[in-house]
């Protein structure tokens, strides 16, 4: 039988993910399409070393938020999809963003992402799970993407930033 501090849901949650890289790993996963081991290692922007990072998978897909299935195309590589568990973190990572947003220096290339979750609301993360349902639980694809919408306004703010560097 698993042991827990307690049967605190809040407590069960931060086992599953209170450490530094898990949410960071879901986040790349989940916003980023990274699905690989290498482009989680070298697409996140905070550095994650790859001790860590082949740790915090196992313990994700150990914990039933990531699933792990082999590459057909190559046989050393997996593929990492995010399960219905970690999909319904949307809402708690837009609450985050939002919360980051308002209390940190968040720069404003890596926060328009969470601040168009912020104005879209519900009903843009109900898109936006039913989008990442279609891309790793293999479910119909929604009308519209709420992934190339956020995709498309970080590419307009950091064409923006650079514009303004270049002018300064």
């Amino acid at each position: 039988m698993d042991h827990h501090r307690s049967g605190c849901p809040i407590n069960l949650t931060l086992e599953i993910l209170g450490d530094r890289w898990s949410l960071i790993v879901i986040r790349d996963i989940m916003f980023g399409n990274c699905r690989y081991f290498r482009e989680l290692l070298t697409k996140s922007e905070e550095g994650i070393a790859s001790n860590i990072l082949a740790a915090r998978l196992k313990n994700l897909v150990a914990a039933g938020l990531l699933g792990k299935t082999d590459d057909p195309s190559h046989r050393q590589k997996s593929i990492y999809s995010l399960t219905e568990p970690a999909i319904q973190l949307v809402p708690i990572l837009a609450h985050m963003g939002a919360w980051g947003r308002r209390h940190a220096p968040v720069s404003r290339e890596l926060s328009i992402r969470a601040q168009l979750l912020e104005e879209g609301g519900p009903k843009m993360w109900d898109g936006f799970m039913a989008e990442l349902r279609h891309i790793h639980l293999g479910q119909p694809a929604p009308v519209k993407s709420v992934l190339a919408q956020l995709q498309a306004a970080y590419l307009r703010v950091v064409a923006e930033e650079q514009a303004k560097k270049t002018n300064d």
